[in-house]
Protein backbone atom coordinates (compact mmCIF):
# COMPACT_ATOMS: atom_id res chain seq x y z
CA UNK A 1 0.00 0.00 0.00
CA UNK A 2 1.30 3.70 -1.13
CA UNK A 3 2.60 5.88 1.47
CA UNK A 4 0.52 8.74 1.95
CA UNK A 5 2.19 12.63 1.71
CA UNK A 6 1.95 15.01 4.15
CA UNK A 7 2.90 18.33 1.49
CA UNK A 8 3.51 22.00 2.15
CA UNK A 9 4.47 23.78 -1.46
CA UNK A 10 7.21 21.96 -2.63
CA UNK A 11 8.26 20.21 1.00
CA UNK A 12 7.56 17.10 2.63
CA UNK A 13 7.56 17.45 6.31
CA UNK A 14 5.87 14.04 7.26
CA UNK A 15 4.28 10.92 5.56
CA UNK A 16 2.22 8.12 6.17
CA UNK A 17 3.46 5.10 6.22
CA UNK A 18 1.13 1.67 5.77
CA UNK A 19 3.18 -2.15 6.85
CA UNK A 20 1.30 -5.16 8.68
CA UNK A 21 2.46 -5.36 11.83
CA UNK A 22 4.88 -3.46 13.97
CA UNK A 23 8.26 -5.53 12.84
CA UNK A 24 7.96 -3.20 10.12
CA UNK A 25 8.63 0.08 11.89
CA UNK A 26 12.38 -0.68 12.40
CA UNK A 27 13.44 -0.22 8.83
CA UNK A 28 11.36 3.24 8.55
CA UNK A 29 13.61 4.66 11.62
CA UNK A 30 16.36 3.63 10.14
CA UNK A 31 15.80 5.31 7.13
CA UNK A 32 15.70 8.72 9.64
CA UNK A 33 19.08 8.22 10.74
CA UNK A 34 20.00 9.84 7.49
CA UNK A 35 23.28 10.63 7.29
CA UNK A 36 23.95 10.24 11.09
CA UNK A 37 26.35 7.38 12.20
CA UNK A 38 23.58 6.64 14.84
CA UNK A 39 19.99 7.71 15.36
CA UNK A 40 19.12 8.06 19.55
CA UNK A 41 15.45 7.06 19.85
CA UNK A 42 13.92 7.84 23.07
CA UNK A 43 10.51 5.43 23.46
CA UNK A 44 7.29 7.21 24.92
CA UNK A 45 5.07 4.70 25.29
CA UNK A 46 1.01 4.09 26.63
CA UNK A 47 1.73 1.50 28.98
CA UNK A 48 -1.40 -0.60 27.75
CA UNK A 49 0.61 -0.47 24.46
CA UNK A 50 4.40 -1.60 25.98
CA UNK A 51 3.89 -5.02 24.20
CA UNK A 52 4.10 -3.15 20.92
CA UNK A 53 7.22 -1.06 22.05
CA UNK A 54 9.07 -4.62 22.52
CA UNK A 55 8.31 -5.91 18.93
CA UNK A 56 9.53 -2.38 17.55
CA UNK A 57 12.89 -2.71 19.51
CA UNK A 58 13.36 -6.72 19.07
CA UNK A 59 12.92 -5.73 15.38
CA UNK A 60 15.49 -3.53 15.59
CA UNK A 61 18.87 -5.05 14.04
CA UNK A 62 22.39 -5.26 16.92
CA UNK A 63 25.06 -2.78 15.73
CA UNK A 64 22.76 -1.03 13.46
CA UNK A 65 21.67 2.96 12.88
CA UNK A 66 19.42 2.81 15.82
CA UNK A 67 19.79 3.23 19.17
CA UNK A 68 17.49 3.02 21.31
CA UNK A 69 18.32 5.35 24.52
CA UNK A 70 15.43 4.86 27.41
CA UNK A 71 11.80 4.22 27.62
CA UNK A 72 8.80 6.64 29.39
CA UNK A 73 5.89 4.81 30.32
CA UNK A 74 2.91 6.62 30.54
CA UNK A 75 -1.02 6.61 31.50
CA UNK A 76 -2.93 7.63 28.39
CA UNK A 77 -6.17 8.94 30.08
CA UNK A 78 -7.61 12.39 29.77
CA UNK A 79 -6.77 12.92 33.34
CA UNK A 80 -3.39 12.79 32.40
CA UNK A 81 -3.51 14.57 29.64
CA UNK A 82 -2.09 17.85 31.27
CA UNK A 83 1.61 20.23 30.78
CA UNK A 84 2.55 18.45 33.93
CA UNK A 85 2.89 15.44 32.19
CA UNK A 86 4.57 16.56 29.37
CA UNK A 87 7.12 18.42 31.73
CA UNK A 88 7.36 15.47 33.61
CA UNK A 89 8.52 13.76 29.91
CA UNK A 90 10.90 16.53 29.14
CA UNK A 91 12.45 15.97 32.61
CA UNK A 92 13.02 12.51 31.90
CA UNK A 93 14.71 13.54 28.51
CA UNK A 94 16.75 15.83 29.62
CA UNK A 95 17.93 13.62 32.77
CA UNK A 96 18.81 10.73 29.87
CA UNK A 97 20.88 13.45 27.88
CA UNK A 98 18.73 13.54 24.69
CA UNK A 99 20.11 16.24 22.78
CA UNK A 100 19.32 18.19 19.55
CA UNK A 101 19.38 14.96 17.94
CA UNK A 102 17.39 13.23 19.80
CA UNK A 103 14.27 11.15 17.98
CA UNK A 104 11.52 10.53 20.12
CA UNK A 105 8.58 7.52 19.04
CA UNK A 106 5.65 7.59 20.42
CA UNK A 107 3.76 3.84 20.74
CA UNK A 108 0.22 4.47 21.27
CA UNK A 109 -3.35 6.08 21.22
CA UNK A 110 -3.95 9.42 20.18
CA UNK A 111 -3.40 11.01 23.90
CA UNK A 112 0.09 9.66 23.84
CA UNK A 113 0.73 10.93 20.38
CA UNK A 114 -0.54 14.18 21.48
CA UNK A 115 1.27 14.44 24.66
CA UNK A 116 4.75 13.03 22.77
CA UNK A 117 4.60 15.06 19.73
CA UNK A 118 4.11 18.35 22.22
CA UNK A 119 6.86 17.48 24.62
CA UNK A 120 9.18 16.62 21.08
CA UNK A 121 8.06 20.32 20.07
CA UNK A 122 9.10 22.14 23.01
CA UNK A 123 11.74 20.42 24.56
CA UNK A 124 15.42 22.11 23.36
CA UNK A 125 13.08 24.42 20.77
CA UNK A 126 11.97 20.96 18.79
CA UNK A 127 13.62 17.53 18.46
CA UNK A 128 12.55 15.20 15.64
CA UNK A 129 9.48 12.66 16.71
CA UNK A 130 6.99 9.81 14.39
CA UNK A 131 3.96 7.81 15.88
CA UNK A 132 2.87 4.19 16.05
CA UNK A 133 -0.99 4.76 16.54
CA UNK A 134 -2.32 1.59 17.87
CA UNK A 135 -5.88 2.81 18.32
CA UNK A 136 -8.22 3.01 15.03
CA UNK A 137 -9.16 6.66 16.30
CA UNK A 138 -5.53 7.73 16.21
CA UNK A 139 -4.40 5.73 12.93
CA UNK A 140 -7.27 7.23 10.95
CA UNK A 141 -7.41 11.07 13.08
CA UNK A 142 -5.44 12.01 15.99
CA UNK A 143 -1.94 10.63 14.65
CA UNK A 144 -2.45 12.72 11.42
CA UNK A 145 -1.81 16.31 10.65
CA UNK A 146 0.56 17.61 12.99
CA UNK A 147 -1.82 18.62 15.99
CA UNK A 148 -0.16 17.77 19.68
CA UNK A 149 -1.43 19.42 22.68
CA UNK A 150 -2.48 18.94 26.34
CA UNK A 151 -6.11 19.71 28.26
CA UNK A 152 -6.21 22.37 30.67
CA UNK A 153 -8.51 23.48 33.29
CA UNK A 154 -11.16 21.00 31.85
CA UNK A 155 -11.13 22.53 28.12
CA UNK A 156 -10.06 19.63 25.40
CA UNK A 157 -6.44 20.21 23.96
CA UNK A 158 -6.69 23.89 25.37
CA UNK A 159 -2.58 24.03 25.26
CA UNK A 160 -0.57 23.02 21.72
CA UNK A 161 1.15 23.73 18.84
CA UNK A 162 1.34 22.17 14.98
CA UNK A 163 3.85 20.21 13.94
CA UNK A 164 4.40 16.95 11.91
CA UNK A 165 5.99 14.23 13.04
CA UNK A 166 8.56 12.70 10.63
CA UNK A 167 6.19 9.43 9.37
CA UNK A 168 3.06 7.85 10.67
CA UNK A 169 3.46 3.45 10.97
CA UNK A 170 0.17 2.50 10.03
CA UNK A 171 -0.52 -1.27 10.78
CA UNK A 172 -3.94 -3.38 10.94
CA UNK A 173 -1.82 -5.88 13.90
CA UNK A 174 -2.30 -3.61 16.61
CA UNK A 175 -6.30 -3.20 15.94
CA UNK A 176 -7.10 -6.75 16.25
CA UNK A 177 -6.72 -6.72 20.08
CA UNK A 178 -8.56 -3.28 20.93
CA UNK A 179 -11.43 -3.16 23.08
CA UNK A 180 -14.53 -3.29 20.72
CA UNK A 181 -15.44 0.21 22.46
CA UNK A 182 -12.42 2.00 21.87
CA UNK A 183 -12.60 0.52 18.36
CA UNK A 184 -15.89 1.73 17.52
CA UNK A 185 -14.46 5.27 19.18
CA UNK A 186 -12.17 5.34 16.33
CA UNK A 187 -14.76 4.19 13.72
CA UNK A 188 -16.70 7.69 14.75
CA UNK A 189 -13.78 9.32 13.40
CA UNK A 190 -13.74 7.39 10.33
CA UNK A 191 -16.96 8.04 9.82
CA UNK A 192 -16.26 11.64 9.87
CA UNK A 193 -13.81 11.98 7.75
CA UNK A 194 -15.73 9.84 5.26
CA UNK A 195 -19.07 12.82 5.43
CA UNK A 196 -16.41 15.43 4.98
CA UNK A 197 -15.06 13.57 1.61
CA UNK A 198 -16.80 10.31 0.76
CA UNK A 199 -14.98 9.09 -2.30
CA UNK A 200 -17.20 6.02 -2.53
CA UNK A 201 -16.28 4.96 1.30
CA UNK A 202 -18.96 5.92 3.49
CA UNK A 203 -21.45 3.41 2.59
CA UNK A 204 -18.38 1.21 2.60
CA UNK A 205 -17.37 2.07 6.33
CA UNK A 206 -21.18 1.99 7.58
CA UNK A 207 -21.55 -1.72 5.91
CA UNK A 208 -18.05 -3.06 7.70
CA UNK A 209 -19.06 -1.58 10.53
CA UNK A 210 -22.58 -2.74 11.13
CA UNK A 211 -21.13 -6.38 10.06
CA UNK A 212 -18.36 -6.00 12.88
CA UNK A 213 -21.50 -4.90 15.19
CA UNK A 214 -23.70 -8.48 14.39
CA UNK A 215 -20.09 -10.21 14.31
CA UNK A 216 -20.02 -12.52 17.76
CA UNK A 217 -16.48 -13.04 17.07
CA UNK A 218 -15.26 -9.57 16.55
CA UNK A 219 -11.99 -10.42 17.14
CA UNK A 220 -11.96 -12.83 13.94
CA UNK A 221 -13.96 -10.72 11.94
CA UNK A 222 -10.98 -8.24 12.23
CA UNK A 223 -8.72 -10.37 11.26
CA UNK A 224 -11.15 -12.22 8.50
CA UNK A 225 -10.93 -8.62 7.17
CA UNK A 226 -7.87 -6.88 7.65
CA UNK A 227 -7.32 -6.09 3.82
CA UNK A 228 -11.04 -4.76 4.03
CA UNK A 229 -10.47 -2.28 7.05
CA UNK A 230 -6.90 -1.43 5.68
CA UNK A 231 -8.50 0.19 2.67
CA UNK A 232 -11.03 2.06 4.38
CA UNK A 233 -8.14 3.69 7.30
CA UNK A 234 -5.88 4.20 4.20
CA UNK A 235 -8.76 5.85 2.73
CA UNK A 236 -9.73 7.79 5.85
CA UNK A 237 -5.67 8.80 6.41
CA UNK A 238 -6.08 10.44 2.90
CA UNK A 239 -8.57 12.58 3.16
CA UNK A 240 -7.07 14.37 6.46
CA UNK A 241 -3.58 14.17 4.89
CA UNK A 242 -4.86 15.88 2.11
CA UNK A 243 -7.31 18.60 3.94
CA UNK A 244 -4.07 19.08 5.93
CA UNK A 245 -1.57 19.53 3.34
CA UNK A 246 -4.07 22.18 1.73
CA UNK A 247 -4.38 23.74 5.18
CA UNK A 248 -2.22 22.98 7.66
CA UNK A 249 -3.01 25.63 10.18
CA UNK A 250 -6.77 25.91 10.10
CA UNK A 251 -6.90 29.42 8.34
CA UNK A 252 -10.28 27.28 6.41
CA UNK A 253 -10.33 24.46 5.04
CA UNK A 254 -8.88 22.22 7.73
CA UNK A 255 -12.05 23.52 9.76
CA UNK A 256 -14.04 20.73 8.03
CA UNK A 257 -11.96 18.44 9.99
CA UNK A 258 -13.75 19.63 13.34
CA UNK A 259 -17.43 18.07 12.37
CA UNK A 260 -19.50 17.57 15.22
CA UNK A 261 -16.21 18.05 17.33
CA UNK A 262 -17.63 21.74 18.98
CA UNK A 263 -20.51 19.54 19.94
CA UNK A 264 -18.06 16.77 20.81
CA UNK A 265 -15.92 18.69 23.32
CA UNK A 266 -18.40 20.34 25.18
CA UNK A 267 -20.34 16.74 25.24
CA UNK A 268 -17.20 15.26 26.79
CA UNK A 269 -16.68 18.51 29.28
CA UNK A 270 -20.00 18.32 30.92
CA UNK A 271 -19.55 14.26 31.15
CA UNK A 272 -15.89 14.69 33.12
CA UNK A 273 -17.69 17.33 35.31
CA UNK A 274 -20.64 14.80 35.61
CA UNK A 275 -18.46 11.81 36.24
CA UNK A 276 -19.55 10.30 33.44
CA UNK A 277 -17.94 7.76 31.25
CA UNK A 278 -18.09 8.67 27.50
CA UNK A 279 -14.85 8.92 25.31
CA UNK A 280 -14.52 10.89 22.49
CA UNK A 281 -15.34 9.08 19.73
CA UNK A 282 -18.91 8.25 21.01
CA UNK A 283 -19.41 12.06 21.55
CA UNK A 284 -18.34 12.66 18.25
CA UNK A 285 -20.87 10.36 17.47
CA UNK A 286 -23.64 12.43 19.06
CA UNK A 287 -21.87 15.40 17.52
CA UNK A 288 -22.31 14.94 14.21
CA UNK A 289 -26.04 14.05 14.51
CA UNK A 290 -26.63 17.42 16.63
CA UNK A 291 -24.66 19.34 13.52
CA UNK A 292 -26.79 17.38 11.13
CA UNK A 293 -30.06 18.62 13.13
CA UNK A 294 -28.86 21.83 13.08
CA UNK A 295 -28.38 21.54 9.29
CA UNK A 296 -31.51 20.24 8.56
CA UNK A 297 -33.23 22.91 10.91
CA UNK A 298 -31.20 25.45 8.68
CA UNK A 299 -32.30 23.98 5.53
CA UNK A 300 -29.09 22.82 4.70
CA UNK A 301 -29.58 19.26 4.71
CA UNK A 302 -33.04 17.82 3.51
CA UNK A 303 -35.48 16.61 5.70
CA UNK A 304 -34.91 13.42 7.43
CA UNK A 305 -30.91 13.22 7.01
CA UNK A 306 -30.52 13.36 10.98
CA UNK A 307 -32.49 10.32 11.57
CA UNK A 308 -30.88 8.70 8.69
CA UNK A 309 -27.12 9.30 9.63
CA UNK A 310 -28.31 8.37 13.51
CA UNK A 311 -29.97 5.23 12.20
CA UNK A 312 -26.05 4.16 10.55
CA UNK A 313 -24.51 5.17 13.53
CA UNK A 314 -26.72 3.29 15.88
CA UNK A 315 -26.61 0.58 13.51
CA UNK A 316 -23.23 0.41 13.95
CA UNK A 317 -23.21 0.46 17.69
CA UNK A 318 -22.60 3.82 18.33
CA UNK A 319 -24.50 6.28 20.85
CA UNK A 320 -26.50 9.42 19.30
CA UNK A 321 -28.70 10.80 21.18
CA UNK A 322 -26.84 13.68 23.50
CA UNK A 323 -27.48 12.74 27.44
CA UNK A 324 -27.13 16.57 28.61
CA UNK A 325 -29.75 19.25 27.59
CA UNK A 326 -28.40 21.47 24.86
CA UNK A 327 -28.56 24.87 27.17
CA UNK A 328 -25.97 23.32 29.21
CA UNK A 329 -23.61 22.85 26.42
CA UNK A 330 -23.70 26.44 25.26
CA UNK A 331 -20.97 27.74 27.59
CA UNK A 332 -18.42 25.08 27.08
CA UNK A 333 -19.12 25.90 23.14
CA UNK A 334 -18.79 29.24 23.58
CA UNK A 335 -15.45 28.65 24.83
CA UNK A 336 -14.13 26.13 22.26
CA UNK A 337 -10.52 27.03 21.20
CA UNK A 338 -11.90 27.41 18.14
CA UNK A 339 -14.02 30.33 18.96
CA UNK A 340 -13.36 33.93 17.52
CA UNK A 341 -15.14 36.93 19.52
CA UNK A 342 -17.88 34.95 20.52
CA UNK A 343 -18.29 33.71 17.45
CA UNK A 344 -17.97 29.84 17.00
CA UNK A 345 -17.45 27.93 13.43
CA UNK A 346 -19.90 25.21 12.85
CA UNK A 347 -19.09 22.79 10.57
CA UNK A 348 -22.54 21.26 8.99
CA UNK A 349 -23.17 18.13 7.06
CA UNK A 350 -25.49 18.77 4.33
CA UNK A 351 -25.01 15.22 2.86
CA UNK A 352 -22.25 12.81 1.92
CA UNK A 353 -19.00 14.41 0.91
CA UNK A 354 -20.71 17.75 1.52
CA UNK A 355 -20.16 20.03 4.85
CA UNK A 356 -20.32 23.47 4.94
CA UNK A 357 -18.82 25.98 7.88
CA UNK A 358 -21.60 28.50 9.05
CA UNK A 359 -20.35 31.22 11.82
CA UNK A 360 -22.77 31.61 14.63
CA UNK A 361 -22.89 32.13 18.48
CA UNK A 362 -23.33 29.12 20.60
CA UNK A 363 -26.43 30.65 21.79
CA UNK A 364 -27.83 30.69 18.75
CA UNK A 365 -27.06 27.05 17.97
CA UNK A 366 -28.81 26.31 21.42
CA UNK A 367 -31.66 28.02 20.41
CA UNK A 368 -32.08 26.64 17.12
CA UNK A 369 -31.74 23.16 18.16
CA UNK A 370 -33.87 23.66 21.35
Amino acid sequence: MEDILIRKGDEVPGRIVFGQDTAGVAPVLETCAGSRPVLHVYVVCDINAAGYADRIVSALPAGGAVRICGRYMLKATEEDKTMGSVLSMSEWLLTSGADRNAFILAVGGGITTDMAGFAASIYKRGVKFAYVPTTLLSQVDAAIGGKTGVNYLSYKNMLGVIRQPEFTYICPEVLETLPVRDFLSGAAEMVKTFMIEDRGFMGKAMSFLSGLHEAEDKSGYLKDNRPELLSLIHAAASVKAGVVSRDQFENGERRKLNLGHTFAHAIEKNARMAGDDITHGEAVSIGMVMAAGLSERLGLAPGGFAPELAAGLRAAGLPVDCPYPVRDLIEAMSKDKKAEDGIVHFVLPAGPGDVRIVDMTASRAGEILA
